[in-house]
């Protein structure tokens, strides 16, 4: 997978791209990320590329101009004339692991960072194909955001994690959130591990993690449930629970 990533502030994928998994990613030629600092393709001497909001208003805007020459300056370079050009915005539909899931099965992702007051409408209007906001509040900019999205779309490509079963089990993947982990020691300062994890029987394993991470959503997210793909008994067992908080 290739992406880009077009932003004001390119230093500020320096750290978390240059450590941990998109590293690793990177070094292994799975994953392709480039940078490009949105003023070399502003205008004049002081490569602009904002200005006032037309009919008045605060803040400025950034302009269609530089945005438009980027994204297609890039499109050409790749060969790839259909990447979709994702803006990151406050306005957006709000990013979750299925838009993760979709996004990592692309071969081209082009990622716009917002700043300022805002983006000149015909950006939305006719080069980005898609926008999407990382949650219901507002950052200084959209690099946050897209460092956000390419770390959950990364490590749901093939051969990017140590095991092909780590993503599974992900909080939100099966619609449900992860069951509780532990690892050794056995006892801490008197707190035991649950006993069937100890033994041994990979069956009962499951069945408990899979009870654990129901009872966990019903706790903590219960409006996943509605959604989740549960069974008759699953169902009831959710029920029996509800009535015992109730």
């Amino acid at each position: 997978m290739r992406i880009d990533i077009l932003t004001l502030f390119p230093n500020m994928f320096s750290g978390p791209f240059a450590e941990s998994i998109i590293k690793r990613a990177m070094d292994r030629n799975l994953i392709s990320i480039t940078i490009h600092n949105l003023r070399d393709w502003g205008s004049g001497k002081h490569k602009v590329v904002d200005d006032y909001p037309f009919g008045g208003g605060t803040g400025m805007v950034m302009k269609s101009e530089p945005l438009f020459e980027a994204t297609e300056a890039i499109k050409a370079e790749g060969a790839c004339s259909s990447a979709p050009v994702i803006l990151l915005t406050p306005q957006g539909r709000v990013f979750n692991q299925r838009i993760a899931a979709e996004l990592a099965a692309l071969d081209r992702l082009i990622l716009i960072c917002g700043h300022y007051e805002g983006i000149d409408e015909r950006v939305r209007e006719h080069l980005a194909t898609d926008e999407i906001s990382i949650g219901d509040y507002v950052l200084t900019g959209g690099e946050l955001a897209a460092m956000v999205v390419v770390d959950a779309v990364v490590r749901q490509l093939p051969g990017v994690l140590g095991s092909e079963d780590s993503a599974k089990d992900d909080s939100h993947t099966s619609g449900l959130l992860e069951y509780p982990q532990y690892t050794r020691p056995r006892t801490y300062r008197g707190w035991e591990v649950p006993q069937v994890l100890l033994s041994g029987n990979h069956a009962q394993i499951a069945a408990w993690h899979r009870e654990q991470s129901i009872l966990r959503t019903l706790s903590r997210r219960p409006e996943l449930l509605e959604k989740a793909d549960l069974s008759p008994e699953e169902r009831e067992l959710i029920s029996a629970r509800s009535v015992e908080k109730g």
